[in-house]
């Protein structure tokens, strides 16, 4: 009995965990270029005297999905999104370099380009500062140009102001910090990738499929559920064994 009380519960926690991961997925539906987690389990079957009848679950991973999210035009000169595979550089809070594909960008109180949660885009030469006064195009390979603003006082020519760094390193080599963003697994800086392009004025979105994550989630409590019910028919059996031990004294 208390075998399955053991097997009922290994599976009551890893429904539990995904059903955490789930969530965590609905909630970033909406947010830009999140790349949806996925937890695996894998089965062990318990070895010991007699046939191997029980297995208990185990968490074994938690993977990535790098399918391609939405692509929504915006029209907006600081919106870029990725067309296909590759990624945003740029730097996390603790210097090093990190790797996303939010394209929501935005400029600091300095004129620095960063992302909308405050990771600084890094260029060729590092951080990105833009002029002001300038109308700012990004174009389909990184480069950042501005425009002096008619009145600005400058020519009205166009100037190269750094050009952002595209990286397409190997999918299975990128793990996902606790800050949401992707770095190499050797934690070493990945090589611009000339190949990467960008669609500008527009944003990709999260890819996942919200109706995929609710039903999942729906069948997930139902897994939780039995397990439950396999926890209090043991405990029912359990009470019934200790009732008729006791009449028979």
């Amino acid at each position: 009995m208390d075998r399955l009380i053991y097997t009922a519960m290994s599976g009551a926690k890893q429904a539990f965990l995904q059903q955490a991961g789930v969530a965590h997925n609905l909630a970033n539906a909406s947010t830009a270029g999140y790349r949806a987690m996925e937890n695996r389990f894998r089965a062990v079957p318990v070895l010991g005297p007699g046939q191997p009848t029980r297995a208990f679950t185990i968490d074994a991973s938690v993977a990535n999905s790098f399918e391609q999210g939405p692509l929504l035009t915006t029209g907006r000169p600081l919106d870029v999104a990725l067309r296909g595979r590759g990624w945003i550089a740029v730097q996390a809070a603790d210097g090093s370099e990190a790797y996303t594909r939010a394209g929501n960008l935005v400029t600091d109180a300095n004129g620095v380009l960063q992302t909308s949660s405050g990771n600084l885009v890094l260029g060729e030469g590092g951080p990105i500062a833009l002029p002001p006064d300038n109308n700012i195009a990004i174009a389909a390979d990184g480069t950042v140009s501005g425009v002096p603003r008619p009145g600005a006082g400058a020519a009205s020519s166009v100037n190269v102001v750094g050009r952002i760094k595209l990286v397409n390193p190997p999918e299975a080599d990128l793990v996902r910090g606790d800050d949401g963003l992707f770095r190499t697994r050797n934690a070493e800086p990945a090589a611009a990738d000339e190949t990467v392009q960008l669609e500008p004025g527009a944003l990709e979105g999260s890819n996942v499929n919200s109706v995929d994550a609710m039903v999942r989630m729906i069948s997930l409590a139902r897994q939780f559920e039995l397990q439950v019910r396999m926890l209090q028919t043991a405990e029912a059996n359990a009470r019934a064994a200790t009732a008729l031990l006791t009449m028979n004294r």
